[in-house]
C-alpha cells in the first residue's frame, strides 16, 4: 500500500502534528505501508537525508515559527508526481495543504483521507480576539465541517474530537486513531546529565511543562501555581521546554511575579536525545492545556514513567485518569500547587505513580495505532 501525505508542518517545525506525522510514517513502514510526504520549505536547517518533498513556503508574520506553502508550487509539485505511484491521499492540515489535496484526489480519483489535529474553533479568540463573541468559532466550526465533509474519511484522534465533529455537523466517516507512541524511545534517558547541563541541582523538585508555549496552553496557571507553592517547596523549579508566540509575555510575567530563580525556560529539545533527558530530569510534569485534541506530550511524560498533574479536557480525557499515573484537577491554580504539593511530599505515593505512569503508556504503542490507521486504509481501498 502506498499512501502520499501533504501536510502544512512538518519538521523542523516542532509540534504535535509534525511528532503525529513523524510518528505514524516509521510505524506504517513497519507494516509495509510505504509513505510520500509534501511539506513546506524552512529556512532552518533539515536532517540528513529529510525524506520529505519540500514546496516553497513564504513567511507568516503573525504567526513566524509556520511557514505557507505557495500554492501553485504545491498543485504543480503533486500534478509532478506519478498517480499510480500511490494509492490514497491523506491530508494532514486544513491550509493549502488540505485544498491542494482535495483537488488532487478528485482528478486522479483517489480515496481522500484528512487527520483533524487541531480544534480551531477553540483556539480563534487567543488569535483572533477582534471578533465578536462566538462569532469566530462559528465560523471555525462552519470550515471545520465543510473541509470533513469534503473527504471520504476523517481520523479523530479522541472519541472526544469524534463527537465533536459530529455536533459540528460533520456527515463522512469519521474513525478514531490516536497517535502511537514509540516506547522505547521514552524509556531511558539522562536525567542527571540534563540537570548538570542546565545548571540544576541534583536534588531540587522539578515540575516540567514540555509543548508548544501559545497563549491556548494555559500556561500563565503554571506561574500562579510556582506563587501558591512559594511556602511549601521553595526549593521547586519550574522548567518550560519549549517556544512559541506566547513566550516572551510568560517570560515578562515570571518576572514581574518575582519568579526569575523558579521558573527556567530552555527553549525547544531536540526530541532524539534532550528531550528524553528533560522528562527523566523531572519529578513531575504539569499540563494547563483544556483544548488538547490528544496531548502526546502527556503520553511521552508517562512513557518516562513521570506522575502528570493535569486538566481532563477534550482529548486529554481519554490519557488523565486517576490511578493510570495521573492526577485529574480543575484548570485552577490551587488544585495543581495541591496536587503537585502531596507528590513532592509522599515519595511513596510517588513511586506507585511512576510504576503506573509506565503500564498506562504501553497501551498506546504507534504499532498498534499503526495497524489500526493500515486496516482503515484498506477499507477505504476495499469500497
Amino acid at each position: 500500500m502506498r499512501v502520499l501525505m501533504i501536510s502544512d508542518v512538518y519538521f523542523p517545525r516542532v509540534n504535535g502534528v509534525s511528532t503525529s506525522i513523524r510518528t505514524f510514517r516509521g510505524a506504517l513502514r513497519e507494516q509495509g505501508v510505504e509513505t510520500t510526504l509534501v511539506a513546506p520549505h524552512y529556512p532552518q536547517q533539515t536532517e540528513p537525508g529529510d525524506p520529505v518533498i519540500r514546496v516553497d513556503a513564504r513567511y507568516l508574520p503573525f504567526d513566524p515559527e509556520d511557514r505557507l506553502m505557495r500554492y501553485r508550487q504545491l498543485r504543480r509539485t503533486l500534478r509532478q508526481l506519478d498517480p499510480e505511484s500511490y494509492d490514497l491521499i491523506h491530508i494532514q492540515t486544513p491550509f493549502a495543504a488540505h485544498y491542494a489535496g482535495v483537488a488532487a484526489g478528485r482528478r486522479y480519483r483517489k480515496p481522500l483521507v484528512t487527520t483533524y489535529h487541531t480544534l480551531f474553533a477553540e483556539y480563534i479568540h487567543c488569535y483572533a480576539p477582534w471578533l465578536p463573541g462566538g462569532v469566530g468559532r462559528k465560523l471555525a466550526q462552519k470550515l471545520s465541517r465543510r473541509q470533513c465533509n469534503a473527504v471520504n474519511m476523517v481520523i479523530a484522534p479522541s472519541n472526544i474530537m469524534h463527537n465533536t465533529l459530529r455536533d459540528y455537523g460533520v456527515s463522512s466517516r469519521i474513525e478514531v486513531v490516536p497517535t502511537g507512541l514509540p516506547l522505547q524511545h521514552f524509556r531511558h534517558g539522562n536525567g542527571a546529565a540534563f540537570r548538570q547541563q542546565y545548571g540544576i541541582a541534583a536534588n531540587r523538585p522539578v515540575a516540567l511543562y514540555v509543548g508548544r508555549v501559545a497563549h491556548e496552553k494555559n500556561l500563565p496557571l503554571l506561574l500562579q501555581m510556582m506563587q501558591l507553592l512559594q511556602q511549601r517547596h521553595p526549593e521547586l523549579l519550574l522548567l518550560i521546554a519549549g517556544e512559541g508566540p506566547a513566550l516572551p509575555g510568560l517570560q515578562r510575567q515570571a518576572a514581574k511575579l518575582g519568579l526569575q530563580q523558579r521558573v527556567q525556560f530552555v527553549g525547544y529539545l531536540d526530541r532524539r536525545h534532550g528531550l528524553v533527558d528533560c522528562y527523566h530530569a523531572a519529578d513531575v510534569f504539569v499540563f494547563p492545556s483544556v483544548t488538547e485534541t490528544q496531548g502526546l506530550v502527556l503520553l511521552e511524560a508517562l512513557a518516562c514513567g513521570k506522575p502528570v498533574v493535569a486538566v481532563p479536557a477534550m482529548g486529554a480525557a481519554e490519557i488523565v485518569l486517576a490511578g493510570k499515573g495521573a492526577v485529574p484537577v480543575e484548570a485552577n491554580p490551587a488544585a495543581f500547587a495541591n496536587a503537585v504539593s502531596r507528590l513532592l511530599a509522599m515519595p511513596g505515593i510517588h513511586g506507585q505513580m511512576a510504576q503506573q505512569a509506565r503500564l498506562w503508556a504501553d497501551e498506546w504503542s504507534d504499532r498498534a495505532t499503526a495497524a489500526r490507521l493500515k486496516r482503515h486504509y484498506q477499507s477505504l481501498l476495499e469500497a
